[in-house]
This record gives structure tokens, sequence and C-alpha cells, in this order.
């Protein structure tokens, strides 16, 4: 073959034992020079969560003393809901009493029974029934 025939990536080498050969080869580069070792980036979880730390502290911060400012006007608005709670307790339990003390005394008439009696024959027997008011 002659040298201009000899496609890229293809070079003469000797061999281990002299024969000289055609091989493709790896196209040859100047002395291997080290790099600077790449630097590993912050991943973006990491970079997130330090960002999003201080912001969660300071609103747990800010929280704080808002509840702490708000705490007596919280405990006044309790006390005002009892008395509320108790307002309406009275006014609803003393008209029952009343009722039920009124109606007691006056002719509200005998007290009714009902007897009722139902019988059925078998599992799928048609019940049949008397009542009896007394």
């Amino acid at each position: 073959m002659l040298p201009h025939e000899v496609p890229p990536g293809v070079d003469w080498v000797t061999l281990p034992n002299g024969i000289r050969t055609l091989a493709y080869t790896h196209p040859h580069t100047g002395p291997a020079v080290e790099a600077e070792p790449a630097r590993e980036s912050i991943p973006r979880w990491a970079k997130t969560t330090a960002l999003l730390a201080p912001t969660l502290g300071g609103g747990i911060a800010a929280a704080g003393f808002g509840i702490s400012y708000a705490a007596p006007g919280l405990i006044a608005m309790t006390e005002a809901l009892w008395a509320t709670v108790a307002l309406i307790a009275a006014g609803t339990l003393v008209p029952l009493a009343l009722r039920t003390r009124r109606g007691g005394g006056r002719g509200a008439g005998p007290v009714q029974h009902i007897t009722q009696n139902i019988n059925a024959t078998g599992m799928f027997g048609r019940a049949t029934g008397t009542l009896n008011n007394r």
C-alpha cells in the first residue's frame, strides 16, 4: 500500500515481536498535561435547603413574638367566650326548669299505656299484631 492510500486513523505500528503492520490508532495528542481536578458543584437540593433554613427559622421566631404579644388578648377573648357560653346555658336551662315545674301540678291528664303484641309463625310467616290502648 502506498502512503497516500492509507486512510485516516490507520498507521504503521511495530508489534512486540518486531513485525511492522498497519493498525487503527488513536490520534496523537501532545504529552499528557495534568489538568486541574474538576470542582464538584453543590447539588441543587442542598442550595435550596440552605436558603430555606434561615427563612423557616425567621418565620418561627416571628410567630413566637406574635403569639407572645397576642397572649393577653387571647386570654381576654377566652374569658368572654366562657361568659357567652354561661349566658346561653342560663337562657336555655332556666325556661326548661320553669316549664317542668309548672306542668306537673296542673291537669296534664292521665298517662297513656300502649301494649302491642306481635306474632309470626315460621321463618317467612306473616306477622300479625294487636294494639291495646289503656
